[in-house]
């Protein structure tokens, strides 16, 4: 056995079964002390399995895990499930193959649970009702920032002795984080009337979780002064992004910018016109009359006698005037249609009133460009060119009242071309620094454990115990006195005797001496420290002797 174990072995049975035990319950304190260290502070990352969960699916959801072996934890707020890292695809696999979570917004699933026996119109309608709502929360619910979504809707009923038609309605309350509650409300509004039948946008109400009106009523999109604002931003973007278009190439991206201010007319106007060709026409109509009329006139005349007065006289008549006349008459009247032309134009687009341009460029980059000895004419040159550049791709017009500015300014760091100075050690050391304190703190508690613990046991065990200071046996004794040397050394020739030297030694023995005394000094030395100790430790190896 090698004398480092044979060492050991002799130093363990020296310290007692007292000892002994202190030193195993050290060990196991400090093997638990890092054990438990290990664990808490190098515990797997965990991933978000699920968010806004219920109560019940997260018990449910927790047996599941905990039957599979999953490791799983719950979040804060109770309604959100962790697994480690790795793991979120086999827990999301076995939860779907449970039908877990079972989220309260049932869709058209309703129906698998409906027996075909004994189900009224009512009830099928009402199941219907409730299908749809839970299918538009579903559908609401993946708008990113969306968190929950309860639907109300009211569908239209038709009797028969109501004369007005009820129209259908809809309500949404929504709990969000993070993103643009009014813009969502209008997608959600319209996405609900989509889905029913008969519902138009302007019914529908959306609410956050708050109690806050997000939208209602008419749709505030399609007002003149919104559909204004929306038009004039598009139309900015547009003339920035030909200024870009035009400048990136010579300036750089970074070495102009540009700002853009249109006033628009979006006002919708309707234009009649009716045009009449007079070289075109058509006849219509045509209307003749004709009339012949012939007159006779014949007049008898009697002559006045005194036959006249004499009874039974006749006398005979003479013929008096005659007249005759003809006349004849022709009318035509013809009815021609002119041609003509109706338009009707209705013009809802716009058209730009104003416009103001204002461009500042960095007077670096033109000193780049022009050279180092670049004068301010030259400089002022360039900007010229440069404005007539940006008149030419923003459609400038001075009939219109357009402004257009380009200056050449000095740009501060980080616009002139420079990289811009990224974030340092610092930043990067704060962005993990939940996982360098977790592994520093570890360190630390090992490094502790082994200094206070471990080393002083191992020097315990491998350092040889000291007589007078540990109280050792007689066996101890006995083994730390050396055996008489051999005769041959006695019988040796005792070599000449240096200076500083004892009679009869020799400088090695002298150095030896030094190194490990003699037993009969450490013998002394002992009697010193302890006698009491000395005396029983000496009984104890005479009364062994006499017995051997």
């Amino acid at each position: 056995m090698p004398e480092q174990i044979q060492s050991i072995i002799s130093n363990l049975q020296g310290f007692g079964v007292k000892r002994l035990a202190m030193l195993g319950g050290i060990a196991a304190l400090v093997m638990a002390v890092i054990g438990v260290a290990s664990v808490y502070l190098n515990r797997p990352a965990y991933e978000t399995l699920y968010v806004g969960l219920e109560r019940s699916d997260v018990n449910q959801i927790g047996l599941v895990l905990g039957e599979a072996g999953i490791g799983f934890d719950v979040g804060p707020d109770g309604t959100t499930v962790l697994v480690p890292a790795g793991t979120t695809a086999q827990a999301r696999m076995l939860l779907a193959e449970k039908g877990l979570p079972t989220s309260a917004n049932a869709g058209y699933e309703l129906f698998d649970n409906v027996g075909s026996l004994g189900l009224t119109s009512f009830m099928q309608q009402i199941t219907r009702v409730r299908a749809l709502e839970g299918e538009i929360a579903r559908t609401i619910q993946s708008i990113a920032g969306i968190k929950a979504a309860r639907v109300h809707i009211v569908m239209s009923e038709r009797a028969n002795f109501r004369r007005d038609e009820q129209q259908p309605s809809a309500s949404v309350v929504i709990r969000y984080s993070g993103i643009d509650a009014e813009k969502s409300a209008m997608s959600i509004r319209h996405l609900v009337a989509a889905a029913v039948p008969g519902l138009s946008a302007d019914k529908v109400t959306v609410l956050d979780s708050n109690g806050n009106l997000l939208a209602a009523g008419d749709d505030p999109s399609n007002t003149s002064a919104a559909r204004t604002l929306g038009v004039e931003q598009t139309v900015e973007a547009q003339i920035g992004d030909n200024i870009r278009r035009a400048l990136t190439p010579y300036l750089g991206p970074d070495n102009f910018r540009a700002s853009v201010k249109a006033d628009v007319n979006t006002d919708t106007r309707q234009t009649e016109e009716t045009i009449f060709d007079p070289e075109s026409r058509v006849e219509r109509s045509v209307q003749s009359v004709r009339a012949n009329e012939n007159n006779n006139q014949k007049q008898a005349s009697a002559p006045t006698t005194v036959e006249q007065n004499l009874p039974e006289t006749q006398t005979t008549s003479t013929e008096g005037p005659q007249s005759s006349s003809q006349n004849d008459r022709k009318e035509e009247i013809t009815n021609y249609e002119i041609n003509s032309k109706k338009i009707a134009t209705v013009s809802n687009g716009y058209s730009v009133t104003k416009m103001s341009i204002a461009v500042v460029v960095n007077q670096q980059r033109l000193a780049t460009i022009l050279g180092k000895d670049a004068t301010p004419e030259q400089i002022a040159k360039r900007v010229a060119d440069i404005q007539k550049m940006v008149a030419s791709a923003t459609g400038f017009d001075d009939k219109r009242g357009d402004v257009i500015d380009v200056s050449a300014v000095e740009f501060i760091d980080g616009l002139d071309g420079e990289p811009i100075e990224q974030p340092g050690m610092l930043a990067s050391i704060g962005t993990h620094a939940g996982t360098l304190i977790n592994a520093g703190a570890f360190i630390v508690v090992v490094f502790l454990v082994a200094f206070f613990g471990l080393r002083p046991m191992a020097a315990a065990l491998t350092a040889k115990a000291t007589p007078a200071l540990a109280g050792p046996s007689f066996e101890d004794v006995q083994r730390s006195l050396p055996t008489p040397e051999p005769a041959a050394l006695e019988t040796a020739a005792a070599p000449v005797a240096l200076p500083g030297t004892r009679p009869g030694s020799t400088p090695l023995d002298d150095l030896r001496q030094k190194i490990r005394p003699a037993p009969q000094d450490r013998l002394a030395r002992m009697v010193d420290i302890n006698e009491e100790r000395t005396a029983h430790i000496l009984r104890k190896w005479a009364a062994q002797e006499v017995a051997g």
